[in-house]
């Protein structure tokens, strides 16, 4: 699912401007001109990864994390790659080693900021594996407020870009959607299809 507001500034006899930037950049370097659509709208656009670099487009930061970071065989980490989902802008590359004697998980993190998801139905982003280095089919999605985390299990991860939107229903442990505080991507040396790889994640967002 893609919604795209394009800049449209209008001029009423001098007096103002209207405008509204589009959620993905057309290309170039610089900064996005992403905008966060707040809360009423049709999409709350949490992170594109435009800007090449934090916070989100909400202001949260984000983060790779491991179990055991002295634990030397296992191991993850987040970069910026171009382009895009759809041929602009940039998305975000998680390469993740699970392959241990140890136990291992680790992944993604990133700040909701405490944001208010009652006007959305659906936990929506694109997704694709790498298929020059290998990719897990399954990995787990976690969103968190300030009373708990639930979970839900992603499979039949393909190497070609797919849009993935979860009903905000799926995550059954959470009962409060007014003040979401995470979005967790979690590797599992139980659950990986393959113990090494590279996942590539874009315009994370809820959507009605």
């Amino acid at each position: 699912m893609r919604v795209e507001i394009k800049l449209a500034p209008v001029l009423l006899l001098g007096l103002f401007m209207l405008g509204c930037a589009s959620m993905k950049r057309s290309g170039g370097g610089g900064e996005a001109d992403a905008v966060t659509v707040k809360p009423g709208g049709d999409i709350l656009l949490v992170a594109d990864f435009d800007a090449g670099r934090g916070p989100n487009n909400i202001g949260g930061s984000f983060g790779s994390w491991d179990k055991d970071p002295n634990d030397e065989t296992q191991g993850f980490r987040h970069e910026f790659s171009v382009p895009g989902y759809d041929g602009t802008g940039q998305c975000l590359r998680l390469t993740y080693d699970v392959e241990s004697v140890n136990p291992a998980y680790g992944g993604f993190w990133m700040k909701l900021e405490n944001s208010d998801v009652r006007p959305y139905s659906k936990l929506s982003f694109w997704i694709k594996g790498d298929a020059s280095v290998g990719y897990t089919t399954r990995l787990k999605v976690e969103l968190k407020n300030n009373t708990g985390m639930s979970p839900f299990y992603l499979t039949n991860i393909t190497d070609e870009w797919d849009v993935i939107e979860i009903p905000l229903s799926s995550f059954s442990r959470i009962t409060d959607w007014s003040r979401m505080t995470e979005f967790v991507v979690v590797f599992e040396d139980s659950q990986a299809t393959k113990k090494t790889g590279a996942i590539y994640i874009d315009d994370i967002s809820f959507v009605k």
